[in-house]
């Protein structure tokens, strides 16, 4: 799996929380490195921090879907790391397949994790796909 993150407790918590005998968790710190590294490693999973210096995760995961829309890339699975409920809005326009918000914890994590790759979603917050576009 890849994770896209500038806090090193953040990569020690998905750490911690995932890696094991048959998972590894390669880490870029920068959202500008998160396409290059999806390509190259191809992995099963990719977990994004939502501020991640001068390129967020909103933006590395819209230019994944990016690259899936012209098959550059086959569809990839996105786990995005929220700072508030309300950003969960923001992951489901971006087309991110999951969603938790901050802090994390390791069951949490694991539990996103086997559901989005069991190909199901997983969405914490305010706003799930059910919700947006509902006026209020």
């Amino acid at each position: 799996m890849l994770l896209a993150t500038d806090a090193d407790w953040i990569h020690e918590e998905v750490d911690a929380a995932l890696a094991g005998d048959d998972i590894e968790v390669l880490r870029v710190r920068e959202g500008v490195d998160v396409l290059p590294a999806v390509h190259d490693l191809s992995p099963d999973l990719v977990v994004l921090d939502l501020q991640i210096g001068n390129m967020g995760g909103m933006a590395a995961c819209m230019n994944i879907r990016l690259d899936e829309s012209v098959d550059r890339l086959p569809h990839t699975t996105v786990l995005m790391l929220l700072d508030r409920d309300v950003d969960a809005f923001l992951a489901n326009r971006a087309d991110a397949d999951g969603w938790l918000v901050k802090p994390i914890d390791a069951f949490r994590l694991r539990k996103a994790a086997t559901a989005l790759l069991a190909g199901d979603r997983y969405e914490e917050g305010m706003a799930t796909s059910a919700d947006v576009g509902t006026a209020s």
